[in-house]
């Protein structure tokens, strides 16, 4: 009898396991900068310039979001392009094993998302985003990419005029084709839709973008 509830619970947990690689392989990704060269890609956690102060992702890493989310992201920079600024990304998708050790370093909700859960950037849909000019020059902003203070916040006022101008600029841009702002951080964008989307866990050098 305990052979077989041992047999049976090995099956499920395998069908599972298959299923759930089947569905990652079926996932549609897509690069950025191969949609659009025109948005800027800097990936801060493929460098140590971050709040964990190490490379998480491996070097020469694209970024990556649901095809449908992407196409959105797209409109967002072709409205952008039309009054002299572009999008800059600094964080994309994100595997949940990644998650895993930005929780291990900084277990903070509103800042990190518990993994058990799973952050909206492992869905695939959710971009960290900031401005640049037409020379590629970042606009004034509240605070720099990952600042855990309010001053990250969206209702921080006590700032100069030009950091909450460009903060509302991207915002409503962003807004415009579906996006949804998290409260706590003037980057973070999340898809309208995110929830529909499961988590992943696919390796960043192990996506297999069509586009």
């Amino acid at each position: 009898m305990r052979k077989t509830l041992l047999l049976l619970l090995f099956f499920v947990f395998s069908s599972f396991l298959t299923l759930n690689l089947q569905a990652e392989q079926q996932v549609k990704l897509v690069d950025l900068q191969k949609l659009d060269p025109t948005i800027v890609v800097e990936l801060v956690y493929a460098t140590e310039d971050n709040f964990t102060g190490q490379a998480v992702y491996p070097q020469g890493s694209r970024a990556y979001l649901r095809e449908e989310v992407a196409e959105k992201l797209l409109r967002v920079q072709k409205k952008l392009k039309k009054i002299g600024l572009s999008l800059k990304v600094w964080d994309a998708y994100r595997p949940l094993s990644v998650q895993y050790k930005f929780w291990e370093i900084y277990p903070v909700p509103g800042f990190v998302a518990d993994p058990k859960i799973g952050s909206n950037h492992n869905r695939g849909a959710a971009v960290d985003v900031t401005l640049v000019d037409s020379k590629g020059k970042e606009l004034a902003m509240p605070t720099k990419f990952d600042d855990f203070t309010e001053k990250a916040g969206r209702d921080y006022y006590d700032l100069p005029a030009e950091a909450i101008k460009n903060r509302q600029i991207l915002e409503d841009y962003m807004v415009s084709e579906g996006f949804v702002p998290l409260r706590t951080e003037w980057w973070h964008f999340d898809d309208e839709n995110v929830k529909n989307y499961p988590v992943l866990d696919i390796p960043i050098d192990k996506v297999k973008s069509e586009k």
